[in-house]
């Protein structure tokens, strides 16, 4: 019997590589205003032998796997009696795993212990996937993301101090023209105060499904930021970040205008330079027709 997978299914860029079983389908926190990702699907707990069925079944086409992302949205909302049957059952499965890893919210996190947190690094779950998406408590709230800064610094100092790495996303543009600025500084404030592991940035990209609710939840008038703007949030949130720890930083989601990677804060100069370059037009920007989710 074959892998099952209920479609859409979405992993980060980075998991393109690894296996990949479903522990959830959808997202228990499928309000955010500017994601489309789950829309589709109301948010469930697969059955646990379902879940097995796919591992045993990966097991036989793959026995060497090491890396294994659990989908759909936020697989850390299930319970630890749950989470502990499928990390042992992948334990058991596959000789060779170093890694689990899997999306989650500041909820998911905040709402385990320190000591659940702690028990299933042990168990390899040692990286999470944080939309953090904005640092500014004024603009989760516009995008009804249900969170806000602090939340988010709770979730990850969580993490932290559970020895599991975060792989942390921003949107440029998510504050729109006029509330740019305060994006931007509340989320370098974030970011140095409480640095993940990974910090990435996409850029603002609405499907024709989530425009209407995005507008509206705004409550006011929101103009979307060009190249040029996305480009200034760029430059001032790389000139802004000074992690007490080092960041890995991305910026090579297809949604992203300008494709950067260096080490923060010691790539800084050379990652501005570029920046520089490219609102210039001395560097070329990815063409829109190659932009996407």
């Amino acid at each position: 019997m074959p892998i099952y997978y209920d479609m859409p299914l979405y992993r980060p860029p980075s998991e393109g590589n690894n296996l990949i079983i479903q522990a959830t389908l959808g997202c228990s926190a499928n309000y955010c205003t500017f994601c489309s990702m789950y829309k589709s699907k109301s948010f469930a707990a697969r059955p646990l032998d379902a879940v097995f069925a796919d591992i045993d079944a990966a097991a036989r086409e793959w026995p060497d796997a090491s890396r294994v992302f659990l989908a759909d949205g936020d697989a850390l909302t299930l319970p630890m009696d749950t989470l502990r049957a499928i990390l042992d059952k992948l334990h058991a499965a596959f000789s060779e795993l170093t890694r689990v890893s899997l999306y989650a919210t500041p909820k998911n996190l905040i709402d385990k212990s320190a000591g659940e947190l702690l028990e299933l690094k042990q168990r390899k779950l040692s990286l999470v996937y944080l939309g953090i998406e904005s640092g500014s408590t004024p603009v989760l709230k516009r995008v009804i993301k249900g969170a806000s800064q602090k939340s988010h610094a709770m979730a990850l100092d969580k993490a932290r101090d559970a020895g599991i790495k975060v792989s942390a996303t921003v949107i440029l543009g998510l504050g729109g023209e006029a509330g740019w600025e305060d994006h931007i500084s509340d989320t370098a404030d974030l970011i140095n105060a409480h640095p993940p592991t990974y910090l990435s940035t996409l850029q603002l990209t609405l499907e024709d499904g989530t425009i209407d609710a995005f507008m509206a939840a705004q409550k006011g008038e929101f103009n979307f930021q060009d190249d040029a703007g996305i480009l200034a949030e760029l430059e001032r949130l790389i000139a802004l970040l000074a992690p007490r720890r080092p960041v890995i930083f991305r910026s090579n989601h297809a949604s992203n205008c300008l494709p950067l990677a260096g080490n923060l804060p010691k790539d800084r100069d050379k990652l501005l330079a570029v920046i520089a370059a490219a609102g210039s037009g001395g560097h070329r920007l990815r063409p829109r027709f190659l932009r996407g989710l």
